[in-house]
């Protein structure tokens, strides 16, 4: 059996997880990388903070749940040679197509395609593909929990790297499912991160001009 038949039925189970024991869940980060200049835009990545032991196995969107990955005041960088996900990151071409190290995909865990054991269901992928908002209310991006890619790795798990337009940032919401470290199925649902700097200072001027305005 594929894993794509595994996890046919994967938006439903999302529904159903057992959440018997305390989440694991800490956080979101967003860290911001040097791209070195060779893909134009702001690249960051997108991790999910967790306990040690544990690990992240799904990110998806559901019918309560919708997923929901887009740029405030710009739209997503994409490489003409990359693709939607880390299975489409081939790191041979790098000195052929730098921009092809810095494009916008999704991940579980790893930054190209070695070794990688990822899949998805259901999603959609033509809006990103265009710039514009990764949005689904019945898909996934998947990793069999018996794959090492899903473990923390100094209490964080990767799930993906975005380049966007400089001076915008990278918003929005998503929802997991992975294991804590007794082996116990969690959620985390509608969860978010702190926004790049382009909206941070976008909000500092707001709160600012609020400020003066109760003055």
């Amino acid at each position: 059996m594929n894993k794509t038949t595994l996890f046919a039925g994967s938006i439903g189970m999302f529904a159903l997880a057992a959440t018997a024991s305390a989440s694991p869940y800490l956080g979101m980060s967003l860290e911001s990388v040097d791209n070195g200049g060779a893909i134009a835009g702001d690249t960051y990545r997108l991790y999910v903070d967790v306990e040690a032991g544990a690990r992240i196995d799904a990110v998806f969107g559901n019918s309560s749940n919708t997923l929901n990955i887009g740029v405030d005041g710009g739209s997503f960088v994409q490489s003409t040679f990359g693709g939607n996900t880390s299975q489409d990151i081939n790191t041979a071409f790098f000195p052929i197509v730098p921009s092809l190290q810095w494009e916008s995909f999704v991940t579980i865990g790893l930054l190209d395609n070695t070794d990688n054991a990822l899949n998805n269901v259901g999603m959609d992928w033509a809006a990103f593909e265009a710039g514009d908002a990764l949005i689904t209310d019945n898909g996934s991006w998947f990793v069999t929990p018996n794959d090492i890619q899903g473990e923390e790795i100094g209490g964080r798990v990767l799930i993906g790297q975005f380049t966007i337009s400089a001076g915008a940032s990278l918003v929005g919401s998503v929802s997991v499912q992975g294991k804590d470290a007794d082996g116990v199925t969690f959620q985390a649902t509608n969860i978010s991160w702190v926004p790049a700097p382009g909206a941070l200072a976008l909000l500092g001027v707001a709160g600012l001009a609020g400020r003066r305005r109760r003055r």
